[in-house]
């Protein structure tokens, strides 16, 4: 990207929406604008998971008021990202769909380990370099974030469902203060963070960093009462000496302490009660307050996104195939067949980047359409498409994820199951690329792809030609078989599928 150039990140959190707008000036990013709401979304969550309609409709009225902010931004320059509400909430998508409208631009719902990874990226660019080990911990209204790293490279990552916002509605209910509703939260607190002792505990790192709201408001209240000889410093007895504050206010409502801000009163209390758990469990004695954050690190994975070789889903997808032991060299050549075959079918009418993107699913989704196999050899497809949709792999958000497990759901067998995607014409191009590039590449070696070429049919609109040179099916007869079959299962779909043979 060109210095100059305009870049916006939104976050959709449990507890506050954030928009932040910086310029690129030679390779760093500088601040803009930034605004935040208090929406409270994670409050909106009834027993059934589902978002009330007033918490969808908060969301929506700020999502429009931060739309004035991107008016002219391209759809390149900006990355909205939700968390662990609208990764709990059965109705997300009736949400989705108009928050996105109104938004103008998509909303990736991101897993709990890419929301670490993020938090890290954010938190690691706005502190000075250094090799130290670091812990960084993010507090937020339904989730709590732990990272270990070092530099820019994140290292160890976990997200945990717990957060002021439902801290304090399960443990302090009717808005009451106690030293018994402290002691319940933070046990409870413990109960689940208990296995982040092994993880990350006090051998693991050299110093402890925390960001965003929690951690912020509770730095700046220690500062403001004069008790941390520091800014931006959280102690043990600072965090005992606000306790104790809290217990003798009684209720929300009455707390009046400096940088304690009045949304926050409601959801105080739980936060606090997981940091001090985190103290102890992690064996932390001071936790420096850092600026960085979730959106931050998103800003900045825009960026890393621009370059092929500096894009974090490649390395992810390396990493998983290695896992699940798939043959590197076969996915390799499905892949280079796929491409070679989805060139030919591409619309001439895609943008650059689009037409990008595209070409990177089908690579990813060659490269790792065997990975259920290393469950199970019948109906590996299945597992595989499994594996991707619930899998935490960095860099991707949960939609992205899905798109890969259609693709390698679909590269083989019948096609009915993906009937709810016959009307994307993209997708639909790009599984006939990886379905005809499997069957060439069924030997495992390389297809004479000279000898081939595909085309979408002009009428029918919906359709697609196959066709290969004289003597190629006595050639590859296994292969003309295969392809024969594969006639016949597109015949079942509204999707017509043709193989002619004599093309000179």
């Amino acid at each position: 990207m060109q210095s100059g150039t305009r870049l916006a990140a939104v976050d959709l959190g449990s507890n506050s929406f954030r928009l932040e707008i910086a310029r690129l000036e030679l390779g760093q990013l500088q601040r803009m604008e930034y605004h935040k709401e208090t929406v409270r979304q994670g409050a909106g969550l009834d027993g059934d998971r589902c978002l009330s309609p007033d918490a969808m409709q908060r969301g929506w009225n700020c999502l429009a008021r931060f739309a004035e902010r991107l008016a002219g931004f391209a759809p390149n320059q900006v990355r909205a990202v939700a968390t662990q509400t609208l990764r709990e909430a059965r109705n997300r998508e009736e949400f989705l769909t108009v928050a996105q409208r109104i938004l103008g631009f998509p909303i990736d719902v991101i897993a709990g380990r890419e929301e670490a990874r993020l938090i890290y990226q954010g938190v690691a660019h706005l502190l000075p370099q250094s090799d130290e080990r670091r812990l960084v911990l993010d507090i937020g209204g339904r989730s709590t974030e732990l990272i270990i790293g070092s530099g820019y490279a994140p290292r160890v990552m976990e997200s945990y469902r717990l957060g002021s916002v439902a801290w304090s509605m399960r443990y302090f209910p009717d808005n009451l203060l106690s030293a018994k509703n402290f002691e319940r939260a933070e046990i409870a607190a413990k109960a689940v963070l208990d296995d982040a002792t092994a993880t990350h505990g006090r051998r693991q790192w050299d110093k402890a960093y925390g960001c965003s709201g929690t951690v912020g408001a509770i730095a700046d209240t220690l500062l403001l009462a004069g008790r941390v000889p520091e800014r931006y410093l959280i102690t043990r007895e600072g965090l005992d000496w606000l306790r104790d504050k809290l217990i003798k206010a009684q209720h929300f409502e009455a707390i009046k302490l400096e940088g304690i801000k009045e949304e926050r009163k409601a959801v105080i209390a739980g936060g606090l009660a997981v940091l001090r758990a985190l103290f102890d469990l992690l064996d932390i004695e001071t936790l420096q307050y850092a600026y960085g954050a979730l959106r931050h690190g998103a800003l900045y994975d825009m960026l890393d996104r621009e370059q092929e070789q500096t894009d974090v889903r490649n390395a992810a997808v390396e990493a998983l195939a290695a896992k699940f032991n798939v043959d590197a060299a076969q996915g390799a050549r499905v892949s280079r067949a796929a491409l070679m075959l989805f060139d030919q079918l591409a619309p001439s009418s895609l943008k650059k980047k689009q037409r990008q993107e595209l070409e990177r699913q089908i690579d990813w989704a060659a490269r790792l359409h065997e990975i259920g196999s290393r469950i199970s050899h019948a109906d590996y497809h299945k597992h595989g498409a499994y594996i991707l949709d619930h899998a935490d792999v960095s860099g991707f958000a949960m939609h992205e994820l899905h798109a890969l497990s259609q693709l390698v759901l679909g590269h083989r067998g019948k096609l009915r199951k993906l009937e709810a995607r016959f009307g994307d014409a993209l997708f639909m191009r790009q599984l006939m690329a990886l379905r005809l590039a499997v069957i060439l590449c069924h030997a495992r070696q390389d297809p004479e792809t000279q000898q081939i070429t595909a085309a979408p049919d002009a009428e029918p609109a919906h359709g697609f030609t196959l066709s290969v040179k004289n003597g190629w099916d006595e050639r590859w007869p296994q292969s003309a078989h295969l392809l024969r079959e594969e006639v016949v299962a597109w015949q079942k779909t509204p999707w017509g599928f043709r193989l002619r043979a004599g093309a000179r």
